[in-house]
């Protein structure tokens, strides 16, 4: 190979990922936002762990009785089956974010769309366990209830019914509204200042 034919290779060699060091300090200034990332979803992994587990407690806590005890450990299981399945993929997502070294454009765009894909992940994680939250509440209230002498369900007024069906039904909606809070504030905000940084890239 003669030097035309090497100085030919050199040209075509693609130059997308070459940084200069002023883009390299753009870059690696978004591991900043991407450490509040990590640190909020450690807390998040660990917190939740926590919950799951203390909430098989609730039948002791609450001295539940015999017959609600089955009722209460069938539902229990599913929704910590449910809740296993996207915590070991957040957890997943977790880990993988703590090899990721910011020194290209093409890894920061990677991470950022990486991030923003589990954001909507975590959003689905709480819609499939709202269900279950319902559920449980509606169930601890008729427990509760039913403590009280002289209890029977035919006692309940169409009134009332329709009281816990409003009930029910505002609460999905506020734990909705407080999920898309808790998700762009724990890791959107951190989210956007990722994609300012690729911006700013863009426009030189």
């Amino acid at each position: 190979m003669d030097f035309n034919d090497i100085q030919n290779a050199w040209n075509n060699e693609k130059t997308e990922n070459v940084v200069v060091p002023n883009n390299l300090e753009k870059i690696q200034s978004a591991n900043t936002p991407l450490d509040k990332i990590r640190k909020n979803l450690k807390g998040e992994l660990i917190g939740q762990s926590v919950a799951v587990v203390l909430m098989g407690f609730t039948p002791i806590l609450f001295d539940f009785p015999s017959k609600w005890i089955v009722p209460f450990y069938l539902l229990y299981s599913i929704f910590t089956s449910v809740t296993v399945y996207y915590l070991v993929k957040l957890y997943i997502f977790y880990k993988r974010l703590n090899k990721i070294n910011l020194k290209t454009k093409d890894s920061l765009y990677e991470t950022y769309f990486d991030i923003r894909l589990h954001m909507e992940l975590y959003k689905t994680f709480g819609f499939a366990l709202t269900p279950f939250l319902v559920l449980f509440l509606v169930g601890f209230l008729y427990y509760r209830f039913s403590l009280k002498p002289g209890f029977q369900l035919d006692n309940f007024s169409n009134q009332f019914l329709i009281g816990v069906f409003v009930m029910v039904a505002f609460s999905i909606l506020w734990m909705g509204i407080t999920l898309e809070w808790w998700v762009r504030s724990y890791y959107g905000k951190y989210a956007r200042e990722i994609r300012k940084v690729i911006d700013e890239l863009k426009e030189e």
